[in-house]
């Protein structure tokens, strides 16, 4: 289990999905993150779906820095990305923030622990 270092970038994009196509979305995002986790600058990269409202999706990234991100945000990959996934879209939101500390909860340093 890797941490997260204090300083990283982290970017947060909610997206609603347009209805019916939540299992498409799911499937093109999984097989188009290359695009994404395949910069030098990217940490890491996750889709969750959210419990409490209907089709809406949360993706997360990790970034070395802003400066990693704002490169990738500008190139021609990301807009390819953004391109692929946009069909599925009918609105989001986009926050960006950097950590500021990361302190494991008993469960992971037990699997750590365990993994050893």
């Amino acid at each position: 289990m890797t941490t997260t270092p204090q300083g990283t970038f982290r970017v947060l994009l909610r997206m609603q999905i347009n209805p019916g196509m939540e299992a498409e979305f799911e499937k093109v995002w999984q097989g188009s993150t290359e695009a994404v986790t395949g910069h030098p600058a990217c940490l890491g990269q996750w889709l969750s779906k959210s419990t409490d409202e209907e089709a809406v999706y949360y993706i997360v990234s990790d970034w070395r820095d802003e400066p990693g991100f704002r490169a990738f945000e500008s190139g021609e990959e990301h807009l390819a990305h953004r391109e692929r996934l946009h069909p599925y879209r009918s609105q989001g939101s986009f926050t960006t923030m950097h950590v500021v500390a990361h302190i494991e909860g008993d469960a992971g340093t037990a699997e750590t622990a365990h993994a050893r």
